[in-house]
């Protein structure tokens, strides 16, 4: 057992994702020596709580304002840095993994796996291919093992551990041709949607902009991410970053609730590893009824109020 293995984490504002947690999950079914978490961050918070995850040996936080919104141009130049002597270098596979972590693999010449969602041993996982309709086991070549985990996949790692933090005062690479301008958010301090235990989402169905607000109230009150349907976000009814399906976002939560969303099988290939789905429709011939674990043939518009009053009640 001679594998050591780093993980890159990602945070925002100084929080930690909870895609991390689950990342280490799935480092720590990889038999190794060592299992080490890289913080990117102005502030110790996402540091501090890094240290407490369960299997994590030591947290090497890069200390430095500039990582307060880091890009993944200045961090590939750190992260090579940080790699020597690990054989395993992971990140979330969500969009700040998906974009830095090629760049990694490509520096270090060696192909990256992608979205791993088992670990059969210390080279060989297995990663959904075919929108997710399939499954393939892969094996890495000889070399660093670069890889993306899909968070969904994994219960996150318990925070009962207590890692020594090593801080280093760095800042990060700063090229002239890519700079950090600004972050527009969509969301606001709802949870991630590809972190959320709950979902609601809309489609064409919702007909206007103005529509979403009773999905988005209702999500609200149950403490769940709103996401869409491609044809909803194509009609400008909510932000391209809301989508769901095999050309955006893959999503897992507990539970899935999906309001005038007919089910084409790019929308359900994002939310193939749902538990419970639940679709509201007006139209029985809708395909997501196919798949839906609870099927409701009623106007969503009298559906969502009720369920509002519902959860009223009970907090009442």
């Amino acid at each position: 057992m001679s594998n050591n293995i780093l993980v890159i984490a990602e945070q925002h504002g100084g929080v930690l994702n909870p895609a991390t947690a689950k990342t280490v999950a799935c480092a720590r079914q990889i038999e190794h020596q060592t299992l080490d978490l890289a913080v990117f961050a102005a502030d110790a918070a996402p540091a501090e709580h890094a240290a407490k995850l369960e299997g994590v040996g030591k947290v090497i936080w890069l200390a430095d304002a500039g990582y307060a919104h880091p890009t993944a141009v200045g961090l590939e130049g750190r992260i090579l840095a940080l790699a020597q002597g690990y054989t395993h270098i992971l990140a979330p596979a969500t969009s700040f993994g998906r974009d830095v972590l090629p760049r990694v693999a490509a520096k270090l010449d060696v192909p990256q796996i992608s979205e791993i969602v088992a670990v059969e041993s210390a080279r060989i996982f297995k990663r959904p291919i075919y929108a997710g309709n399939a499954l393939i086991t892969v094996q890495a070549p000889p070399g660093i093992v670069v890889g993306t985990v899909r968070a969904n996949a994994f219960k996150p790692v318990t925070e009962s551990g207590a890692a020594c933090i090593e801080k280093h005062e760095t800042a990060p690479d700063q090229p002239e041709h890519t700079r950090f301008v600004s972050l527009v958010g969509g969301s606001g301090d709802r949870p991630d949607l590809q972190a959320a235990a709950r979902v609601l989402a809309g489609g064409r169905g919702v007909g206007t902009q103005a529509g979403f607000a009773d999905i988005f109230k209702l999500a609200d009150a149950m403490g769940a991410a709103v996401g869409a349907s491609r044809a909803a976000v194509d009609a400008g009814f909510v932000p391209n970053d809301l989508q769901i399906g095999q050309t955006s976002k893959i999503i897992a939560p507990d539970l899935y609730i999906a309001f005038g969303i007919s089910g084409a099988f790019q929308h359900l290939a994002g939310i193939k590893d749902a538990g419970v789905i639940v679709a509201v429709n007006t139209d029985p011939n809708a395909p997501i009824f196919e798949v839906a674990d609870i099927g409701l043939v009623a106007d969503l518009f009298e559906v969502i109020p009720q369920l509002e009053q519902a959860l009223s009640n009970r907090a009442g």
